[in-house]
């Protein structure tokens, strides 16, 4: 993983680069999104991982699924990772591409798992909270946990507060115990 993150790096600030200057980030983003569900469907990624499949034909088939609305930009983008055999990192090429978007757009994407579904009230304290804490706009995304038994755990970035049932009570065990 760390290596396809290596590789992936330069091409990622290479996206985000040339969308930044079109002022084009959410486009660039949709592509590499939509690109990144292409390639890790099982059949597209037998294609571009096999090496008796010539590039001319994997470049072709990428073109034809990044489809027509894409910039000259993009399309060129494409072949040079088809030419350069990097399509299979397209995945990790996104999440960069994304953490960049996310770091020049002041914003910070959040996860929050909960056992029960969270009120309106709650998100917001949520994120007014976090906003103060982090000093970036906040994108929540909830999801119920059942596991958790009640409580939340909040993911930002690599930031993790566990507020759960579960890990409160597995504390108060390994006190116990």
């Amino acid at each position: 993983m760390s290596e396809a993150i290596t590789t992936a790096r330069p091409y990622a600030q290479a996206a985000f680069d040339e969308a930044q200057k079109l002022n084009a980030l959410k486009a660039w983003s949709e592509m590499l999104l939509s690109l990144t569900q292409a390639v890790n469907h099982p059949e597209v990624h037998a294609v571009i991982t096999n090496p008796r499949v010539a590039k001319k034909q994997v470049e072709g088939l990428m073109e034809a699924l990044l489809g027509s609305d894409a910039s000259q930009q993009q399309h060129n983008f494409v072949r040079v990772l088809a030419d350069n055999q990097r399509l299979d990192v397209l995945p990790e090429i996104a999440a960069l591409f994304e953490a960049l978007k996310s770091e020049a757009e002041k914003t910070v994407n959040v996860v929050v798992d909960s056992a029960f579904e969270l009120s309106a009230t709650q998100k917001d304290k949520i994120v007014s909270s976090l906003k103060m804490r982090m000093g970036r706009e906040i994108k929540l995304v909830c999801q119920i946990n059942k596991e958790l038994l009640g409580g939340v755990v909040i993911r930002a970035g690599d930031k993790v507060i566990d507020g759960s049932a579960r890990t409160r009570l597995g504390e108060m065990a390994n006190a116990l115990a």
